[in-house]
């Protein structure tokens, strides 16, 4: 059974989401961000449903710390529905968001979603592991990038966009579609997020000398892969 990680310093939380998951997932139990970060490192679990109001270490640090060492897709969990919290949510990481009270049906296609996506990921990445695009190495195994030589310094979520661009090389996204697949959220009102990382993914192969725009703007429709005129 995939394993699932409930980080909660509420008990009737914890074990609320543990009834509810517990047919289909192992389900095990963090109380505080300390000792979740040491249960990732030694159970490895499959996903992490992360809640943020937690005393010492809130969601957010810890969901910082695991992004430093494991791409686990991250579920936020929260009593908090501001927009502000949402967007830093996922800026530094997190997968998706989820704010209490929730109906159990929305945990459990959230969470079954996230297993998904987390599946496919890595058929898509064992495929073929180095890939060429010009002078941009992409390693998914060990999800770098490298621009003649350079690492290219990309946070998860700007390498979990690109990577779906390279795999998907000939397809027009959305920005509806990428919030879905890249952060599991389908409110257009985020897609001055898909923007952002964009933005911030051209500023930084830019920096590099890149001899190609590795993301093409389709007006009107989204974005997509844009190659160089040869690869390797």
């Amino acid at each position: 059974m995939k394993r699932i990680l409930v980080v909660d310093d509420e008990w009737a939380m914890r074990n609320l989401i543990k009834m509810h998951l517990s047919d289909e997932y192992e389900v095990v139990e963090a109380d505080n961000g300390f000792d979740a970060l040491v249960m990732v490192e030694e159970m490895k679990p499959h996903l992490v449903i992360l809640d943020i109001m937690m005393p010492q270490m809130n969601g957010w640090e810890v969901c910082e710390n695991i992004r430093f060492v494991d791409q686990t897709p991250i579920l936020m969990l929260t009593a908090r529905n501001d927009l502000k919290d949402l967007i830093r949510g996922l800026e530094i990481g997190a997968d998706d968001y989820l704010a209490k009270p929730f109906e159990p049906e929305e945990l459990i296609a959230r969470v079954n979603a996230l297993m998904r996506r987390s599946i496919i990921n890595e058929e898509h990445s064992n495929e073929k592991t180095i890939r060429f695009i010009g002078d941009m190495l992409i390693d998914h195994r060990m999800r770098e990038v490298y621009v003649k030589g350079d690492l290219v310094d990309l946070t998860p979520k700007e390498f979990n966009m690109l990577e779906l661009f390279v795999l998907n090389p000939k397809r027009v996204f959305s920005r509806e579609v990428l919030l879905d697949q890249v952060w599991g959220i389908n409110d257009v009102r985020e897609a001055r997020t898909v923007d952002s990382h964009i933005k911030n993914i051209r500023d930084k192969f830019r920096k590099t000398n890149l001899s190609f725009n590795p993301i093409k703007t389709v007006w009107g429709v989204g974005y997509r892969l844009d190659k160089p005129m040869k690869e390797r």
